[in-house]
This record gives structure tokens, sequence and C-alpha cells, in this order.
């Protein structure tokens, strides 16, 4: 018990960003949807994705007169249905993204989210990681949307 608990501890202390979401559908349709790449351009943005470890990859969104509106990635683990870990590089900031999902006996699916890897300036950026909550959270919620259809 000591032991998961200063892993728990470790997992906080290093993530910048922590949500969980639930699903009420299967833990298949839920990594479906986090790996099938035209599926994750109907709640994220276009992209040439593919749940392979080494993977380089691009999500495009509209670029704007602060952004030029493109994630470069490169998948780090797939351990499918249950873990996706890729870096998420934008703007001159790579983080690293997990998704943790857990099936649970009502068939629901727990999902959780991470992002870490912020440097110290974005961290002491006002409202910089509050934005990073509340994209996740928009993308989190238009994952509802899709798992829905």
């Amino acid at each position: 018990m000591e032991q998961k608990i200063k892993v728990l501890e470790e997992r906080i202390m290093t993530a910048d960003v922590m949500l969980d979401f639930q699903y009420a559908s299967s833990i298949n349709q839920v990594w479906k949807a986090l790996t099938v790449s035209d599926l994750l351009e109907q709640w994220i943005w276009a992209n040439d994705f593919k749940p392979v470890v080494g993977h380089t990859f691009q999500f495009k969104s509209e670029p704007n007169e602060y952004w030029d509106g493109i994630v470069n990635g490169e998948v780090l683990e797939v351990d499918e249905p249950k873990k996706l870990s890729y870096t998420w590089a934008s703007a001159g900031e790579t983080t690293t993204v997990v998704w943790t999902l857990t099936e649970n006996t009502d068939g629901k699916t727990d999902l959780h989210f991470e992002m870490s890897g912020f440097s110290e300036e974005t961290k002491a950026t006002p409202g910089a990681i509050e934005g990073a909550v509340h994209s996740w959270t928009e993308f989190g919620n238009n994952l509802k949307t899709v798992l829905e259809k």
C-alpha cells in the first residue's frame, strides 16, 4: 500500500494536467476513438495518427495570430486497450500525453488523462495550464459526443 501511495504522489507531482472522464461505452469503443485517425479528427483535429510505437504524426487545426495550428507527436507506448502515450509538441513546448483506460463492471469506461512536461516558464505563465485544462476538457466532451453517435 505504501508503494502505491508513493507512486501516486510522484504522478501527481509530475503531471501538470490530470483529468478524469467516464463514458457509457465499452473500453474497446473508447480505445478505437483514441487511436483511429478518422475518429480522432471528429473530436480533436485532422491528423495522421497511427497507434504504433515510434510513429510520428501531426494534428492540424486552424492557425491564429499566436499559433501555427500544428501539433507534432510521436507515439511512445501502446498497450491496447489500456494505455496510450505520445508526445505533444507545439509552440516550442514538448509535453507527454498519457491516456489510461479502465472498464467498469457496468460496461462504462473510465478514461484518465495526464499531460506532463511543461516548462517552468509555461507553468509560471498566468492561464497557461488552465488553458490546457480547458482545451482537454473540451476535447473530452467532444469525445463523449463521438462515442454517442
